[in-house]
């Protein structure tokens, strides 16, 4: 069976070495310290690797099940379930007066990544309570918070954010559920809704489902849709569960991965519903959810890579296969170990190089959202706004192809059952396309964020790459030329792609569009190249000074150049593709694929 180690050094390290995050000014992060964080995410560490991440594979071989109307979630998740409810851990970063512990998005995001490592199906049901909380929060009435937050907060109550139908996924302007309005102020909803992660399940006594529908007489398209409030069972006014309310479960669904997350079709048959925030401003507030979904996406691109990578490591090291090129490495012993071979070690240091960097990436972009969120730091949430697709496009498309190099190392046994390696490989492939597909993620960059405030926030990312480069160059002529120099190169193919979408994306849009997929990733290697450049850095300082674990140190300036030398010049040949144009792309007729 596979096993997982929570990555607690490495994460301490960006939190502390490289984000430096107690000395920051963002209210909350001063009590941060690392003796703190450390004994936060050491509990964290012993509950994900020795409860949930055993229950990985009994969620994959078991799923859940569907008799007479009731959902069942595999054998031990609901006692899994109550025992990371019982350690606070589903509101660490939500409101004391809702019952949370009101900790900083960044120690949140720290400890999600352990949860979703260990078991991401298991970690759904939580993550997905805690994005429609969020969503209640920001745009609920004071009666609509205090009804239902204290109990999804501790998760007695579960939440689902419900998009998708049958016929619609992305363009959701065509959606056929509608909300009547009734005498009392609330609404009848009715329609149906596919693919709804914790959909239902066994392990809480109400479901407050998120739902997207249209009132009638409304506008047309999407500027027609409204968010509503749906319960399971009904509120009554003191707090206690009344009747069932309109809303059944048509069928689980059956898919490649994330057996034991319940993923159901939903029916609403004038199902009483409230609305969330205005009319017809739907999309605005479930947007709230998406944004922290999307982030807590990429997150599962990174967690799935480094569980594959961790066990791939064991494997590469145990596994004899051969005679290192060089010369025999193991003379006692019938073959030298998989790991003496330089393709082996090609594969793992991918997977090392962006695992670590990835980690780095959106720890940032969690202390953006506690500077935009704490602070009303409007220019950390323009960038946060910026990256959000870069996070959630580029780091699970890169995750998911680690977890294939993860699973091709062992060979045969990587397409074994018995092995494991395959399933984080299937768990990894949902993440490139839920909470809004990777192709729709570069469409959004390229089409949307790019230009946003005038392009003030892109302009902002590039000068802090100059800054850091200006900063930080002269200094030591080796860290120039392994770290400065390719950031510098890389940064540079970013802004000649972003010039040939202004000069080109007017005259024909296709020509920007062809183009999005190559400039998210040209974008998120940049980002995992600052990342390593700060990394780097930090390391080097600390090998200055002399303090700590010198191996562990000296391996991240290691790792850093193997990214910076063997990945980020991935930049230049997505900006040659780029700069080739739409011709290519566009060129067949339909009839002639």
């Amino acid at each position: 069976m596979p096993s997982y180690t929570p990555p607690t050094k490495d994460m301490q390290f960006v939190l502390h070495d490289v984000l430096n995050i107690s000395a920051s000014d963002i209210p909350g992060y001063s009590d941060l310290e690392p003796d703190f964080t450390s004994a936060v995410l050491e509990e964290a560490g012993k509950l994900t690797s020795a409860v949930l991440a055993p229950l990985n594979v009994v969620g994959d071989k078991e799923g859940c099940r569907l008799e007479n109307g009731v959902v069942y979630t595999p054998p031990g998740f609901k006692e899994a379930f109550e025992q990371v409810k019982e350690g606070g851990w589903t509101g660490l970063d939500m409101p004391e007066e809702y019952g949370g512990q009101n900790m900083p998005y960044v120690l949140g995001t720290a400890v999600g990544e352990f949860f979703s490592g260990a078991n991401q199906a298991f970690t759904m049901y939580q993550g997905l309570t805690h994005g429609a909380a969020s969503a209640i929060l920001a745009h609920g009435t004071d009666q609509q918070k205090d009804t239902y937050l204290p109990n999804m907060v501790s998760c007695e109550w579960t939440g689902t954010m419900n998009l998708t139908e049958p016929h619609c996924g992305t363009d959701l302007g065509l959606m056929r559920t509608k909300a009547t309005p009734q005498a009392d102020g609330s609404y009848k909803i009715t329609g149906q809704k596919i693919f709804i992660s914790s959909g239902d399940h066994d392990m809480a006594d109400n479901i407050i489902h998120l739902v997207l529908a249209k009132i009638e007489g409304g506008p047309e398209g999407i500027k027609g849709v409204s968010l509503f409030i749906v319960p399971k069972f009904m509120v009554n006014e003191d707090g206690s569960l009344g009747e069932r309310n309109g809303v059944s479960v048509g069928s689980i669904e059956e898919k490649m991965g994330i057996h034991g997350n319940s993923t159901c079709v939903m029916n609403y048959d004038d199902a009483t519903g409230f609305l969330l925030g205005e009319e017809h401003k739907g999309m605005r507030a479930m947007f709230t959810m998406m944004n922290e979904a999307r982030l807590g996406v990429g997150m599962q691109g990174l967690s799935q890579a480094e569980v594959a990578y961790q066990n791939a490591l064991e494997y590469c090291k145990d596994r004899l296969q051969g005679r290192a090129v060089t010369g025999v490495e193991a003379p006692e012993k019938p073959a030298d170990p998989l790991i003496v071979h330089p393709d082996v070690r090609r594969s793992l240091m991918d997977q090392k190089s962006f695992a670590e960097g990835a980690r780095a990436f959106i720890l940032w972009g969690a202390t953006l959202i506690d500077a935009a969120h704490r602070k009303d730091d409007k220019d950390a949430d323009g960038l946060v706004s910026l990256m959000t697709p870069v996070i959630k496009g580029f780091l699970t498309d890169q995750g998911y192809d680690m977890t294939v190099k993860a699973q091709q190392l062992y060979g045969g046994h990587g397409y074994i059952e018995e092995w494991g390696m395959s399933q984080f490989t299937r768990d990894a492939r949902i993440a490139m396309i839920y909470e809004g597909a990777n192709g729709v993620q570069a469409l959004d960059l390229v089409g949307r964020k790019l230009a946003q405030d005038g392009g003030k926030h892109v302009m902002a990312f590039f000068d802090l790459v100059k800054n850091f480069a200006k900063e930080n160059a002269g200094q030591d002529a080796e860290f120039d030329k392994d770290f400065i120099e390719p950031l510098k190169a890389a940064s540079k193919d970013l802004q000649a792609a972003g010039m040939f979408f202004m000069q080109n994306g007017m005259k024909n849009p296709n020509h920007a569009l062809s183009g999005s997929n190559d400039f998210m990733h040209m974008f998120g290697h940049v980002c995992i190249g600052l990342m390593w450049a700060k990394m780097g850095l930090a390391a080097k300082k600390a090998l200055a000074e002399g303090t700590g674990d010198a191996a562990f140190y000296e391996t991240k300036l290691h790792t850093g150049r193997y990214y910076m030398a063997r990945q980020l010049p991935a930049t230049a040949l997505h900006l040659s593709r780029i700069q080739s144009g739409a011709d290519t792309v566009m060129a067949l007729e339909a009839a002639n694929f």
